[in-house]
């Protein structure tokens, strides 16, 4: 089997896994969507725009709510915009194709060269949206009932579909995806990823503040633990405050990183409890 030439080893700004860019590439060799799964602050979304980026092809984003329909990637037709037209006598209302307008999946479908198709955060529709996909995935294929017109791929999408896992996905829709989770990043891949937005930061308050940040990750009682965004504007605090080294154990800032009333109470219980506080000290 010939190798690809879409290559994705990440990029300058997006500091990839082994285990990542391996996913990356067998989805895009065996041209199937990769589901890309992780808590948040793990870089989904962003993966898209380095694969992107690196490729060198446009990306197109459909942003997935909770009232999201599969049609709406596919087409929708304005009948709203037709019928003023039959009252008012503006454009040519018999050709119903004017009316036609392309979501996001028929636009990666009509594209002229390959595109990169993020359908991000597939699980915030209902549990039907994901099935009502497969036979375009599948076929790359869909048809308008309006018009009689059948939109085929001119060249196949990279698709990257991301999920916080806020809903168990179908298993047939499972079935023709490559999965990847995300796992949060070790310290030292985290030193990696910060070194991409603060190059010249300095080392030791980097080493105090992630040797903080991960010990507060560490604190099972926390609703929602803190993510890389936090991490990167709560180093930007640090350093445009002027905080000493000696006082980022402290956790100044704490609302930079914690974002839930429950989580800051779990704080301050840590801070007030000697026993649990010396592990800080």
């Amino acid at each position: 089997m010939k190798k690809s030439d879409n290559n994705f080893n990440g990029t300058e700004a997006y500091v990839a896994s082994e285990d990542l860019q391996n996913a990356v590439n067998i989805a895009i060799a065996l041209k199937k969507p990769l589901l890309v799964k992780g808590e948040p602050g793990t870089g989904k979304t962003m993966l898209a725009m380095a694969i992107s980026k690196q490729l060198g092809k446009d990306l197109l984003i459909w942003n997935v709510k909770s009232t999201t329909k599969a049609q709406d990637g596919l087409y929708l037709y304005d009948t709203v915009q037709r019928l003023y037209d039959s009252q008012f006598g503006e454009g040519d209302v018999a050709d119903i194709g004017h009316y036609i307008r392309l979501g996001k999946l028929g636009e990666a479908f009509t594209a002229e060269t390959q595109v990169v198709l993020l359908i991000d955060e597939i699980d915030k529709a209902d549990l039907e949206f994901p099935n009502d996909l497969l036979w375009e995935l599948d076929a790359m294929e869909f048809y308008i009932n309006e018009t009689k017109e059948t939109i085929r791929a001119i060249n196949r999408p990279i698709v990257i579909i991301t999920s916080n896992a806020e809903k168990e996905l179908p298993d047939a829709f499972l079935r023709r995806c490559i999965f990847h989770y995300i796992s949060f990043p070790e310290a030292d891949m985290m030193q990696e990823i910060v070194k991409v937005h603060y190059p010249d930061l300095d080392e030791q308050l980097l080493h105090h503040a992630l040797d903080a940040f991960y010990r507060l990750r560490g604190e099972n009682s926390l609703q929602k633990k803190p993510g890389t965004s936090e991490l990167l504007d709560w180093l930007q605090a640090l350093v445009l405050m002027g905080i000493p080294l000696d006082k980022i154990k402290e956790m100044p800032y704490i609302g930079v990183l914690l974002k839930k009333n429950q989580d800051i109470d779990t704080w301050a219980e840590i801070q007030e409890k000697g026993y649990s506080r010396n592990q800080w000290l």
